[in-house]
């Protein structure tokens, strides 16, 4: 495999730099390098820009406002947002529902839908797993039981992060409860300013409130909202968790903290010389980067099948677990790098200027607890990695 980009790919590197360089905002930049929570304004300013140049939507086919990119360009991209300090673009709305809407959804779905993702006028978010079905998603009981031209929705979903903030939901609803589990599901939108709907908050261990628990107490659903066909809801579902597992991996994302870790290292001090002259430690953090490269390799094989007409298979398991595990090995390292600096992680912590005279900025040690518990949770959403295990075991080892 030729793993050296083309001329035509470096171009359009430079242009992706020369746009971050004149359209990024520094504050969002500053916040993003520095660990600190962004707000729902600050995400959708940064969405805006970007979909005013046409670029919010890489995944999406032309016809629909993408760019038209390739799978490679679609990476380099990625990657050089993440090395400039851009916000991650949420993902439910442009790179979950949204593709899901394009393969399956009905010409009038796609018309009143994909519009106003593309102009953040509406939020989605995600109503999968429940207290009973998490990891075994399609154990899910919140039921849908057809009434003339809706659906009458009851049940309970859980994590939904973002919740108080969407506008919508793409949910999994059991619609047949006598039919074989994953072909009794339907996949419905749920406007969440329907009256029935309640959120209610969990606070996590981080102090943040970003997932919640959602209750449906006789929700009417209009029958149009349906994807695709009644019962037949766990076709679009492993489509969406195809794409949202690649994601997870975060192997850009985990390149920044890699050099974040670094940069922490050669300033913290163990009698008198830098951390990262310590040779356990190095050993610790060459290690993980070895992995990390690993990973890397692996995702540029999958970019490459991509290119080529392939499609993303055991590989978006393989590099959800590897990747999700590299960054929690490298937030542990940076955590223990800054040692008994990393207790300060509450919310009004994260926003203290630099201290004059420490060793370290109190942004690297302030933020460094939240990085470790949110890092933590990085290898249970999604799909949990040991069952992404069972899925590489019978695809790949045929087990």
């Amino acid at each position: 495999m030729d793993i050296h980009f083309t001329p035509e790919e470096q171009a359009f590197r430079e242009e992706v730099r020369a746009f971050l360089r004149a359209e990024l905002p520094p504050e969002l930049a500053q916040r993003i390098l520095a660990g600190k929570r962004l707000s729902k304004e600050d995400q959708v300013r940064w969405m805006r820009i970007l979909n005013q140049r046409g670029w919010l939507v890489p995944g999406w086919p032309a016809e629909y406002g993408g760019p038209g990119w390739g799978a490679v360009q679609k990476h380099i991209f990625e990657e050089e947002c993440f090395a400039a300090g851009a916000p991650r673009v949420v993902a439910f709305g442009a790179k979950m529902v949204a593709p899901v809407l394009i393969r399956f959804g009905t010409p009038e779905q796609k018309a009143r839908f994909l519009p106003r993702i593309l102009d953040s006028s509406d939020w989605w978010c995600q109503g999968y797993s429940e207290p009973g079905a998490g990891s075994d998603l399609a154990a899910l009981k919140t039921r849908a039981v057809r009434d003339g031209d809706h659906y009458v929705v009851n049940g309970q979903k859980i994590w939904t992060t973002l919740a108080h903030y969407a506008d919508w939901m793409f949910c999994l609803v059991r619609t047949d409860p006598d039919a074989p589990q994953q072909r009794g599901i339907s996949f419905l939108l749920i406007d969440m300013r329907t009256p029935g709907i309640t959120v209610r908050p969990i606070i996590t261990l981080d102090g943040e409130h970003e997932v919640n628990e959602v209750f449906f107490d006789n929700v009417r659903v209009p029958v149009e909202n349906l994807v695709g066909r009644e019962n037949e809801g766990w076709t679009c579902a492993k489509y969406l968790l195809t794409h949202e597992r690649t994601s997870i991996g975060g192997i850009n994302q985990t390149k920044v903290l890699l050099r974040k870790l670094k940069q922490v290292a050669a300033q913290e001090l163990r009698n008198g010389r830098p951390l990262l002259d310590d040779p356990l430690f190095r050993a610790q953090v060459a290690a993980v980067e070895m992995q990390l490269m690993a990973a890397d390799m692996s995702n540029l094989r999958a970019l490459v099948a991509a290119r080529d007409g392939g499609v993303p298979g055991a590989e978006s398991s393989i590099l959800k677990v590897k990747g999700t595990e590299v960054r929690q090995q490298i937030v542990y390292l940076l955590t223990k790098a800054v040692g008994s600096y990393a207790l300060p992680f509450l919310e009004d912590e994260l926003g203290l200027e630099d201290r004059p005279g420490e060793v370290l900025h109190s942004t690297d040690s302030a933020t460094a607890a939240y990085q470790y518990l949110d890092s933590r949770k990085a290898s249970i959403y999604g799909g949990s990695n040991e069952i992404q295990k069972n899925i590489i075991a019978k695809m790949i080892l045929e087990l």
